[in-house]
């Protein structure tokens, strides 16, 4: 079966996955936001202006991995069956780690909902702490582990 998001005449088309048998997909994306050591601390003890940054975040995160075939075109809409949105804070680095973890039981696989999911919750991340700081960034959006479907498991390797 070959998949492509072109048909003969080289439109695209959402691909028919319809003679696919459902299995259990997982996958887990993650980011990076990087700021000063104060702004993470303010963040991190409750004091932005904007108030529970990591609560809005993570609400927003889940949100958008539903709302993803919504925002990346030719994506299938997915039964989501569970998703969790958790950030790794290092004061000392003055970064917290974003990861988005996704299952469902479909015929296609959940890393575009991960990565969306991580970006947005980042990006939220973002939006709530730009008044104090401008600097922010994000960077290292990146499937982690995919599992599920006739491609199997995948892992990412340690980057040097």
């Amino acid at each position: 079966m070959s998949f492509n998001h072109f048909d003969s005449q080289g439109q695209a088309i959402m691909v028919d996955v319809s003679a696919k048998e459902p299995t259990l997909r997982r996958a887990v994306a993650t980011a990076t936001i990087r700021m000063s050591p104060d702004t993470l601390t303010a963040i991190l003890e409750g004091r932005t202006a904007k108030g529970d940054v990591l609560g809005v975040a993570r609400i927003a995160g889940i949100t958008a991995v539903k709302n993803t075939p919504d925002l990346i075109p030719l994506s299938h809409p997915l039964a989501i069956h569970a998703v969790s949105v958790d950030f790794k804070p290092d004061q000392n680095k003055g970064e917290i780690v974003v990861q988005c973890s996704v299952t469902a039981f479909e015929r296609t696989g959940v890393e575009m909902e991960a990565m969306v999911g991580t970006s947005i919750a980042a990006l939220t991340v973002y939006d709530m702490c730009k008044g104090s700081e401008k600097g922010i960034s994000i960077s290292d959006i990146a499937l982690l582990y995919k599992e599920g479907g006739k491609s199997g498991t995948y892992k990412r390797e340690e980057q040097s």
